[in-house]
């Protein structure tokens, strides 16, 4: 059992925002559409795609505002349980302790968890739930 058996490829980059509107319209003046615009307690999350590519960006984060910005990738997860035992398994460096979840994301949601890179980049291992 190997981690990589259980994503297809790279699901979204994640990048906090400081003003969602702001950062909206931004990427629309680059061509990408609003794929979607959800809520997460207090917060707003839009997901902007442009092709294959999406952007994660929200609201209620600490900004870094400076270079190297990004928050996240995350990897399109086909099986987030199985994800998790494997990554555990492979002795990578698990962030969370459980599988994460957000009911308000997209249909019915999404349950990820986070691993961290030797670079402390954190790589998100996403399941949109059907």
């Amino acid at each position: 059992m190997a981690l990589n058996d259980y994503f297809t490829g790279l699901q979204h980059v994640g990048i906090p925002s400081k003003d969602l509107d702001v950062t909206i319209d931004f990427y629309k003046s680059l061509g990408f559409e609003q794929a979607g615009l959800f809520h997460n307690g207090e917060n707003r999350c839009a997901f902007m795609k442009f092709g294959n590519l999406i952007v994660e960006t929200w609201e209620g984060d600490p900004v870094a505002m400076e270079n190297g910005a990004i928050n996240h990738i995350s990897m399109n997860c086909t099986d987030v349980d199985k994800a998790f035992a494997a990554a555990k398994e492979q002795g990578l460096n698990v962030v969370n302790d459980e599988i994460q979840s957000i009911p308000s994301f997209w249909d019915n949601g999404i349950r990820f968890f986070n691993i961290q890179g030797p670079n402390h980049e954190t790589i998100e291992f996403c399941q949109i739930v059907k």
